[in-house]
């Protein structure tokens, strides 16, 4: 019960840190990621491609999906947000 939980959060915080890392580097000229939907569509893309995984692995569940799938999309979020704070003072 712990060991999931801990690589339920490990997950989130991992696919939080990637996507973030993603956002900043290659999408920082894509106009698309600024929409209020590019961290929710992220967010589902990515619960969804993990939840086959929670199929195969008896430790985790559906929880760490969703949970990673949420990381995911706060990750695209502050991502965004970073790339608007640098194009807010006049340059990239």
């Amino acid at each position: 019960m712990i060991i999931g939980t801990l690589i339920a959060l490990a997950a989130a915080g991992i696919g939080y840190w990637q996507a973030r890392k993603f956002t900043q580097n290659k999408l920082r000229f894509v106009d698309a990621v600024h929409k209020a939907s590019a961290p929710l569509i992220a967010g589902l893309a990515f619960a969804l491609l993990a939840w086959p995984v929670t199929w195969l692995l008896p430790i985790v569940g559906a929880g760490t999906a969703v949970l990673f799938g949420g990381g995911v999309a706060m990750g695209v979020a502050a991502g965004a947000r970073d790339i608007r704070r640098r194009i807010g003072a006049g340059t990239i």
